[in-house]
Parts: structure tokens; sequence; C-alpha cells
């Protein structure tokens, strides 16, 4: 999604020092002057930048939850704001378009520290309000905005072509060539959301064939020998999975399913082979029997804790690879505060946000993430004792939370905003380890533990995570508005719009997830699931939710009882990830092929594949070109799409509102009937599935879902060939001109 846009063609529109190091006296002078006072912050430009926030905050959580990787959205917001903004009668300004694109973005950040964290609170116990959600991730967007602008200037203006800034560049480019672009690649990011949209509510909402694909299923008695062996593979047929593969690209997709493989394919078989020959054993505090073992049970003992010891390792080392961009980053925080002030005698396009109103969000976000700290723990039952938390350790809590995560925010978002105008990669999840790690050991040398312990650590991993984002997201936005003449300010203020609706969209879409799907497992009579350790069983081919598992099993390392986690497995997933990096292999792609379930990754490897295929297709090199363009179109749009209408099938699973039977799922099924039944507490929580024996896993539910996702491979080859034909009539038309 960093590469640059339209073949990686600079726009005519821009100067020929867009890109290039300045001159001894050279200045650069943006696409819309500093005296133009164009239309920019108007109520067309806020109104579509927050339908986009709403938008893809829903979609963004939902793909980070269900398949473990999140949208990029600035691409196809950007292309969005541009094809809305040619249907008005009074057509947009670039400058408008920017805004839509700076608030829209909001949604990714927001959306990106939520998944991290926020399902590992509910993985280890602890069951989080939509009020506490909201304000951990807005304070953290909040506080990454409000430490980055003083630090604008440096990155954006006086480093301007030192750095690359290889997102910001392929969104600059989208929004300059859209001055006189046309329609076609707008209509084709709104026809794969449709498709997407239609195809996942048909499988998941309507159940008119089945998702999963199973060699289980295999006829001739060939599917049950292989169960027999713990030999199975899986494929989950949904446009989400299609299309998040289709964006990747087949390398990367390869890597992932080599993961999965190898974990499903090799070591599960294995543990069963040997296991099989011994009696019960002790592991990690928990007796297992392996010969009455499934493979999937097998995979999320012994194989899965490698994969998240493989994802640990691999952020780690991420951040020791950009070594100097950490060094460097670190002392820029202090230098921002004495040189990104902004004074009357700036221009438009360098006027910042008053020091003194920057320095005011960060105290008011440093005592709101107290004040949340505090009443966590006063209203918070102590898990080790069941006591309550005293008035004193209340403050305590409050006092250490709020250090420790405005400490590490104004530490990390530095070198956040470095590594994405770099290399465009942000080191977040490396760097939100190590913020959970320190916080964790910091509250218990105050003595600080138990729920009250948990929840701070994650919360303020959420925070600092959130501002990681946010920061890297804000400086592709100061550069994208420097290059073509936008209002720093009004970028600034108007992102702090942007994430309080993407925090409330958020803290409204992981309820409802956890409502209707569970972040971790319930037996038949509805209660939680706990493995032999006494650790909540999560719920991973559902909501795989790859990074908060990790986050759930070094929270519990630290704060829980160490004879209880599988320390053995994690250090050989850490051995791992160090043998990958030394082999040149992708170690972060590798481990979260290890850890998902392979049934999401099998399909992802399919959309890659569909990808590639298209791309060869065309009779010439400009058609290739042209079809292979429109793959982050239609793989924005099938994840939208899907993941839009996936939320709206999640809500109409809840089993019950304000204590009333709801499910209107239970209505629509057609090859899956839904019943709500009740949990040994007497509350409706259970939604359960029948009818799948009877269709879902024959030989003509299993075929028919093949077919079917074939044909979306095939409609989306259809529908690149289209818009490589129009994006081509317009170039041709636009050339004439």
């Amino acid at each position: 999604m960093s590469a640059p846009a339209h073949g990686g063609k600079r726009s005519k529109l821009l100067p020929d020092n867009a890109y290039r190091k300045l001159g001894p006296n050279e200045t650069y002078n943006p696409i819309v002057a500093t005296s133009d006072t164009r239309a920019e912050v108007t109520p067309w430009s806020v109104t579509l930048g927050l339908i986009m926030v709403v938008l893809f905050s829903g979609a963004c959580i939902y793909m980070a939850l269900r398949a473990g990787n999140a949208i990029e959205a600035a691409i196809p917001i950007a292309i969005l704001a541009i094809f809305f903004g040619k249907m008005r009668k009074i057509r947009s300004t670039i400058l408008e378009n920017v805004i839509v694109q700076s608030i829209g973005q909001a949604s990714g950040v927001v959306a990106a520290g939520a998944a991290f964290l926020v399902p590992a609170l509910y993985i280890n116990g602890v069951t989080p309000t939509w009020w506490q959600i909201f304000l951990a991730c807005f304070i953290g967007g909040a506080l990454g905005v409000a430490l980055i602008i003083p630090l604008r200037k440096y990155f954006v203006k006086d480093l301007h072509g030192d750095l690359p800034f290889p997102e910001a560049t392929a969104i600059n480019e989208i929004l300059v060539s859209g001055e006189s672009a046309g329609a076609t690649a707008g209509k084709v990011l709104i026809l794969s959301f449709v498709i997407g949209a239609v195809f996942d509510f048909f499988v998941e909402g309507m159940a008119l064939w089945p998702s999963m694909l199973s060699t289980s299923h295999l006829p001739g008695g060939i599917g049950e020998a292989m169960s027999g062996a713990r030999f199975e593979m899986s494929m989950v047929a949904l446009a989400a999975l299609f299309g998040l593969g289709y964006i990747i690209g087949l390398k990367y997709a390869a890597i992932i399913a080599a993961g999965s493989i190898l974990a499903w394919m090799v070591m599960v078989p294995m543990v069963h082979i040997f296991g099989s020959q011994t009696a019960s054993f002790n592991f990690a505090g928990g007796t297992f029997n392996i010969a009455q073992m499934k493979a999937g049970q097998i995979f999320s003992t012994f194989v899965k804790p490698i994969g998240i010891g493989a994802i640990a390792v691999s952020g780690i080392i991420g951040i020791i690879r950009m070594g100097k961009i950490v060094v460097s980053s670190v002392s820029l925080g202090f230098k921002g505060f004495g040189n990104g002030a902004s004074t009357s005698d700036d221009p438009r396009t360098q006027t910042d946000m008053s020091p003194k109103n920057v320095l005011l969000v960060q105290f008011g976000m440093v005592l709101l993430m107290a004040a949340l700290f505090f009443l966590v723990a006063i209203l918070t039952t102590d898990s080790a004792t069941g006591a309550s938390y005293t008035m004193a350790q209340a403050f305590k809590y409050a006092a250490v939370g709020a250090i420790v995560g405005f400490a590490l925010s104004f530490l990390f978002t530095p070198v956040a905003a470095q590594a994405i105008a770099t290399v465009g990669t942000n080191p977040v999840s490396g760097m939100t380890l190590i913020t959970v790690a320190l916080t964790i050991l910091i509250l218990v040398a105050f003595e600080l533990k138990g729920s009250g312990g948990m929840f701070v650590a994650l919360i303020v991993g959420t925070a600092v995570c959130t501002a990681l984002s946010t920061s890297g997201a804000l400086i592709t936005d100061f550069k994208i508005g420097y290059w073509i003449g936008a209002t720093p300010r009004a970028q600034q203020r108007w992102k702090f719009l942007g994430l309080a609706v993407a925090a409330l969209v958020v803290a409204f879409v992981i309820p409802i997830m956890d409502s209707s799907y569970g972040f971790v497992k319930r037996g038949e009579d509805g209660q939680l699931l706990r493995d032999a350790q006494g650790n909540l069983i999560s719920n991973q081919d559902i909501l795989p939710a790859p990074q908060a598992n990790m986050i759930a099993a070094v929270s519990r390392g630290l704060l829980d009882d160490p004879a209880k986690q599988p320390w053995l497995a994690y250090g050989l997933g850490g051995i791992m990830a160090v043998i990958l990096y030394l082999a040149s292999v992708p170690m972060l792609a590798f481990a979260l092929g290890m850890y998902l379930p392979i049934g999401i990754n099998l399909a992802v490897l399919f959309g890659a594949f569909t990808a590639w295929i298209i791309t060869k297709t065309g009779g010439s090199e400009r058609a290739r070109n042209l079809r292979s363009e429109q793959g982050t179109l239609i793989a924005s749009g099938l994840m939208a799409g899907a993941a839009i209408f996936g939320i709206i099938t999640a809500v109409m699973r809840i089993p019950s509102i304000f204590g009333m039977p709801f499910a209107p799922i239970r209505f629509i099924g057609v090859g899956m009937k839904y019943t709500l039944e009740k949990t040994s507490d007497g509350k409706l929580w259970m939604l359960k599935e029948t009818g799948a024996e009877k269709y879902f896993e024959s030989g003509t539910g299993q075929a028919i879902s093949l077919v079917m996702f074939i044909g979306l491979a095939f409609v989306c080859y259809l529908l690149a060939r289209w818009g490589a034909k129009g994006q081509m009539a317009e170039e041709d038309a636009s050339q004439k001109e």
C-alpha cells in the first residue's frame, strides 16, 4: 500500500523539487500558494471526513480482529474524497480533499491501537466498558497529535528531500493526479465494496453456503483418516480474507501460508506421533494426554505459543534493526519544544497550533489518563484477594500509570514518526510489547498487581500504541499538506475530532464482537472455558487478534504465576525468529502464519494468487500495469464492504439486548438454523448453531462454497479488466487535452 501510485509517475502539477533536496537558497513552493484562499475546512470536507472515519474505523477494527491485519485506510479515503468531490455541483478543492483524507485517516490509527491491546483484556479475564475503551484510544491518539506537532517543521520542512516518505508520496500522487483524473477509480472501489458486502453477508449472515472448507469433510473416509493422523487443512472462504490477500501480494501471503503449513502440517502431526507414545505428562502447570487431543487442541497448547514467541521476538528485532532511528529520535521530543513553535510571521502553510494549546492538550490527556486509572481501581475488585482497592492504592495506580504512559508516549512517538518517514514501516509491535513489559515491571515495583495492574498495564499499552500509530499517520498528513499547500493548524485541530469519532466507533464495535462471537471460548453451558493451566482459552478460530494474544501471554507471565506459562515454547519461537532473520526471511509474516489458523492464511494466499494471475493478463504491458493498479481499489473495497456487513451480521448475532431476546440472524439463516439458549446462570447468551452437519459438512455444501470462492476471483478479474480500460481511456483523453 505504500508503493507510489500510478506507476510511480510524478504529477505534472508538482514542482520539480517536490521529492528532492533543495539547493542553496532554493525554496519549495507548494501547489496551492500561501496567499491562495480557496476552500479548505468546510462543512463538506469535515462531514465527508467523519463519514470516512465511521466507515473505515469499523472496517479496520473488524479486519484486525478477524484476520490479524487491518486495512490501510488512507489511500481508499483519498480516492473516495476525489470521487465524491467531483459529484458536487461546485467541485471540491484539492485542499478540501486533503482535510477529508486527514480526518478520515484517524480510523486506521485508532483501530490499530485498539486491536493490539483491548482484546488482551478480555483474554485475561478483564472486561472493559465502552467508555474505558473510548478514553484509552482517544487519550493515546490525542497524545500522539500533541507530541508530534512541535516536530512537524523539523520532519517536513527542515528535512525536505532527506526522508523518502513512501506512504505520503503514494497518497500525494493520488490527490494531485485526482485534479485531472476521471471517476473510474472511485467506481471500482464502490463496486468492489458492494461485492465484498454481498458475498460475506450471503455466507455469514444468510448462511447460503459454508464459509469453512476442510479436508476433514473429504469423502470416502479420506477426511476421517487425515483427521485421525492430526493432518488437517482448511480454508475460510470469505471475501474479507480474499481481499486481504489481494492487497498483501503473493510473496508475503506465501510466507504467511508457509508458517501455517509448518505449524499445522508438520508440527501438529509430529507432536501427535511422538507425544502419543507417552502417558500423560505435565507442561506449563497442566496435565496432557496427547493421544486424546485433537489437532486444534495440539495446536493451541503446544504450537501456538511458539508462534507467540516468534511474534514477540520479531517485534523486538524490528526495533533493534531500526537502532539508528530509535537513538536519533529519543532526543527529538525535547528538541521540538525549543524549535517547533509557530510565530505570527509564519505563512499560512507553516502555521501550527499555538505551543500553549499543545501543552494544554498534553497536560489534559495526562490528567484524563490518571482519572481513568483512578476510577478503574475504585470500581475493580482485586482478582488475587477478592477485596476492593483502597483509595491510596487507587491514587497510586493513577499516578504511576499516567506518568509511565506519558513518558513512554513522549519517547516513542518521534521514533514512530521517523520510521514512517524513512522506511514506511512503524515498529509498533516491538514498542508496544516493550511498553507493556516496562509498565508491568514498574507496577510490580510499586506493589500494584491483580486485575487493577492488568488493566492499567494494558490500557497504558493501548494509549501508547495509539499514540505511536497516530504520530506516524500525522507526519504523513503533514508532508502531504506541505507538498500541496494545506494549513497545518487546520489538519491538527480537526484530527482531534476524527480521533474522537474513531474511538467511539471502536468502543462500539469491540464489545459487539465479544457479545456476538466472544474473544474467549464458551462451553455448552455458556461458561467461559479454561485450559489446563487455568487460563481462559482464546477464540482464535473466529477472532484471532494475534498481537493481542501475544500481549496477553506476556502480561500474564509477568503478573501471574510464571510456572503456568509455556516459556519453553515461547523460547523456541524466539529462536525460530532469530533463525528466520538470519536467513533473510520476513520473520513477522512467517510468525503470524505459525500463530493464525491455517484456514485464514490459505484464504489470504488464494486472494494473493488471484491478484498475481490478474497482473499477468492483458494484451500489452500498459494493460497489465493498469490491471495491477486496480489491486488497491479492489482489495480495499472488498475488505471494507465485507467488514461493514460483518459488523451488521455481528449485531444480528447479539443474543439479548436489555435482557430481551434479540439475534435477528435466527430468522434469515438458510443453510444453518440458530437457537437461543440460556447459560447455567439463566442468562440468554448462547447462540447455538444447528443444521451444519446436514448441509455445510456435506460434499455438496463444500463444493458450492469452493465454486463461489472461485467465482469471486473471476468477478475480481472482470472488475480489474473493466477498471483498467476505464483508466486507459481517461489517460488518453487527458493527454489529448
